[in-house]
């Protein structure tokens, strides 16, 4: 195993690594799938100095001493525990990150990617594979989602642009949910929030189970299709869209739901028409 105290801004290069555990309290962070050298590059580091291991199996580690994800909460006390840092390994490698109030980016993974954070912002960029997002109020955005991503906040918001998601399941208690979404055939939404709006946009044509509940929230749909009810205490939108392969389930208590529906011949994926193709005539979202 070697072993690095990281007292000031610094460049390291690494051998094989096959799993990245990193954990920060505030600044920045980077976390890039290359094909290059594993690297890291910290251009900011304040006290106590970063602790930074690479072991024999190939485990990358980049913490502060003693700092766990069990931990971070007791960080929250102030101090110059500042670092801004690049880490740049394998798009197959399963990264593990933590921040409390960093900002961090992750990049290109394909395998098995964790993230946490109290209150710093997520992004995820074109990650795929198995992903889980974890914040106290930390907003997470997702960019170009294939495959799995699981979230869970108390107060912190979800957006999905461009997700094509085998399975997306979202828990938030006051947090909005924004997604804007493809549906593989097998293809599965399960969106829960207390008090948090959930907004979700399909496209024009497509196959899917829809079943949206709310207690005291109202319920809104382009899609003309599904069935609305109202009883005391409980109002549904449900029914089938086409031929109804893949399923999308929302839920609150007290938030609106909005099911949007996209627009005849518009690219899910930008947003945008087509080049070369006239807008077609259709329903309004």
């Amino acid at each position: 195993m070697r072993q690095w105290t990281i007292d000031k801004p610094e460049q390291l290069t690494f051998g094989a690594v096959r799993r990245l555990n990193v954990r920060i309290v505030a600044g920045r962070l980077a976390v890039l799938a290359s094909e290059g050298p594993p690297g890291l590059e910290v251009t900011e580091v304040g006290d106590p100095p970063l602790l930074v291991t690479h072991e024999e199996d190939g485990t990358l580690t980049v913490t502060y001493k003693d700092l766990t994800w069990e931990g971070l909460l007791g960080w929250l006390r102030p101090g110059r525990r500042r670092a801004t840092l690049t880490l740049t390994v394998p798009k197959d490698c399963p990264v593990s990150a933590g921040v409390v109030s960093a900002s961090a980016v992750v990049a290109g993974f394909e395998t098995r990617t964790s993230v946490r954070s109290v209150s710093g912002g997520i992004v995820l960029d074109g990650v795929s594979g198995e992903v889980q997002a974890d914040t106290v109020s930390g907003a997470v955005e997702s960019r170009g989602l294939v495959g799995d991503l699981s979230f869970k906040s108390v107060s912190g918001e979800l957006t999905v642009a461009r997700g094509t998601p085998r399975r997306l399941k979202a828990t938030t208690v006051s947090g909005r949910i924004t997604a804007d979404l493809e549906l593989p055939p097998t293809g599965h939404v399960t969106l829960n929030s207390v008090s948090g709006e959930i907004v979700v946009r399909l496209p024009h044509e497509v196959a899917a189970d829809v079943a949206i509940r709310s207690t005291s929230g109202r319920i809104g749909t382009g899609f003309s299709e599904l069935d609305h009810a109202s009883q005391p205490g409980l109002k549904t939108v449900s029914g089938r869209i086409g031929g109804g392969m893949a399923s999308l389930t929302a839920t609150t208590v007290s938030a609106d739901v909005t099911l949007l529906k996209g627009e005849p011949g518009m690219d899910q994926r930008t947003g945008e028409e087509p080049r070369g193709t006239a807008p077609a005539d259709g329903e309004a979202s």
